[in-house]
C-alpha cells in the first residue's frame, strides 16, 4: 500500500468495522482512502463518523459520488438492513471492474440482490463476512469470501494484510456460515441473559451457576457470561439487525427461525437500555441491567 500504484479504497459506511480496518492498514494506506457514511449528513450524528476518520487519517467525503470516484475497491460496512439500499445507491458511481467488497451482516438473498445490482453497472462484488470482533485484530480480522470474482479479490486484499479464506464460488457461501453460526453465538447471548437475570432476580444464582458448571465444567460460566452481556450491552442493536438477517436466511432455507427471532428481541432489548459495560463482572452487569428494566424498561420479551 505504500507504492505510488497501490489500488485507490473506498468505504460506505464509516462504523467501528471501517475504522478498525484502516487503522490496521497504517497512515500511509489510510491517505488513499475516501470514506462515505450516511450519518454525516445529520448534524445530530455527523460528528461520529468525523471522529472515526479523522482518527485514522481517512477523508469523509460528503457524498457517495465524491467517495467513490476513481475507486477500485470499496468496502460497504453499513447496517445489516441497508446492504442492497447501499448497493442500489452507489452503483451509478462505480468504476468498471471495481471491487465491491460487501462485509454486511444480511442473508444470502441480500446478498444476491445486492450483487446483480453491482455486476448490472460493471463492477465486480464479493460476499465478505468478517468471522470474529475487529477489535484487537484490526484489518487482521479473519474474513470469508465468496463470489465468482474471489480469486481476483485475493491480491488487493492480501496487499493490504487482510487474512481472507475463500468460503465457495457462489455469492451468498460466506454470508450463509456467518447467518447460521450467528444462531448459535448471538443466541448464546440471548440464553445468557435470560437463563441468569431471571436467576439473578430470584435470587439462585450461585445454584444455577453451580448446577451448569457441574453439567459443563469446561465452561468458565461466570466469565463468559460477564463477556456475553457485555456484547449485547455495547452492540445489542447491531447484533438485533443482524440476528433479523438470520431469521431471513433461515426462511430463505424453508426452516423455522423462532429462536433467531427471540435473540432478536433480547438483544434489541438489552442495545436499547444505552448503558455502559461497567465491570467486568456478572453480576455486577446483571444488576445493571435489572435495575434498568426495573426503571421502565421491558420486564420480559414477550411483554
Amino acid at each position: 500500500m505504500t507504492q505510488d500504484d497501490a489500488p485507490r479504497l473506498a468505504f460506505i459506511g464509516f462504523g467501528e468495522a471501517a475504522e478498525a480496518f484502516a487503522t490496521g492498514w497504517g497512515a500511509e494506506a489510510a491517505r488513499r482512502v475516501r470514506a462515505y457514511d450516511l450519518k454525516s449528513e445529520d448534524p445530530a450524528l455527523a460528528e461520529l463518523p468525523r471522529a472515526r476518520a479523522a482518527r485514522c487519517g481517512v477523508l469523509l467525503s460528503p457524498d457517495r459520488a465524491s467517495a467513490l470516484k476513481g475507486a477500485q475497491a470499496v468496502f460497504c460496512l453499513v447496517t445489516a438492513d441497508r446492504a442492497v439500499e447501499a448497493a442500489a445507491q452507489s452503483a451509478a458511481y462505480l468504476a468498471p471492474g471495481a471491487f465491491w467488497l460487501d462485509g454486511n451482516s444480511c442473508s444470502p438473498g441480500a446478498k444476491r440482490k445486492a450483487a446483480e445490482i453491482v455486476e448490472g453497472v460493471g463492477a465486480r462484488y464479493v460476499d465478505v463476512a468478517i468471522m470474529a470482533p475487529v477489535h484487537p485484530r484490526l484489518h487482521l480480522t479473519p474474513l470469508l469470501i465468496a463470489g465468482p470474482h474471489v480469486n481476483s479479490a485475493r491480491l488487493p486484499l492480501s496487499g493490504l494484510g487482510m487474512q481472507a479464506e475463500i468460503a465457495g464460488p457462489a455469492v451468498g457461501d460466506a454470508s450463509s456460515i456467518k447467518m447460521i453460526r450467528s444462531v448459535m453465538v448471538k443466541g448464546m447471548e440471548a440464553l445468557t441473559a435470560e437463563c441468569l437475570l431471571a436467576a439473578r432476580r430470584a435470587g439462585v444464582e450461585e445454584q444455577v451457576l453451580a448446577s451448569l458448571k457441574a453439567s459443563n465444567p469446561a465452561i468458565e460460566w461466570s466469565r463468559q457470561a460477564a463477556y456475553n452481556l457485555e456484547r449485547m450491552l455495547v452492540h445489542g442493536r447491531r447484533r438485533a439487525a443482524e440476528m433479523r438477517e438470520v431469521a431471513v436466511t433461515l426462511a430463505e432455507l424453508g426452516l423455522p427461525n423462532g429462536l433467531a427471532s427471540a435473540t432478536t428481541d433480547w438483544q434489541q432489548r438489552i442495545g436499547e437500555l444505552d448503558l455502559p459495560p461497567g465491570r467486568d463482572e456478572l453480576l455486577h452487569r446483571a444488576d445493571m441491567i435489572l435495575d434498568a428494566l426495573a426503571r421502565g424498561g421491558p420486564l420480559s420479551p414477550s411483554s
